[in-house]
């Protein structure tokens, strides 16, 4: 069974940092999309970032370009979510997922096909 593991969350105040991880299990890091998404309490779930496996290229939604940065470590099969001056409107629960069969919108949640149990963020003013 493949599982993934996400890990990271907590209370940051406003201006702060943390980094998610996710730990991919029962498969291995061959051609995929690891996407990160969110849910605000009230609201849909958005897509923040992605990256293939394949050749590393990433995909960032606008309101955290130039404050996140996703990276992977194919040998640990372990994707993370570096997020750097956070705002309020960052808090949510955080999911990571595996597109199996990368297609071309990896921050569209349809695509993915396995997906983690999520990690709260909260984000304090």
């Amino acid at each position: 069974d493949v599982q993934l593991q996400a890990s990271g969350g907590g209370l940051v105040q406003t201006g702060g940092s943390l980094r998610l991880s996710c730990v991919a299990s029962g498969i291995t890091f061959d051609d995929v999309i690891i996407g990160w998404f969110r849910q605000a309490p009230g609201k849909e779930r958005e897509g923040v970032s992605s990256i293939s496996s394949d050749d590393g290229s990433t995909e960032y939604a606008d309101s955290v370009k130039g404050r996140f940065t996703i990276s992977s470590d194919n040998a640990k099969n372990t994707v993370y979510l570096q997020m750097n001056n956070l705002k309020p409107e960052d808090t949510a629960v955080y999911y990571c997922a595996l597109d199996y069969w990368p297609g071309s919108a990896p921050l569209e949640e349809y695509q993915y096909d396995y997906w983690g149990q999520g990690t709260l963020v909260t984000v304090s003013s």
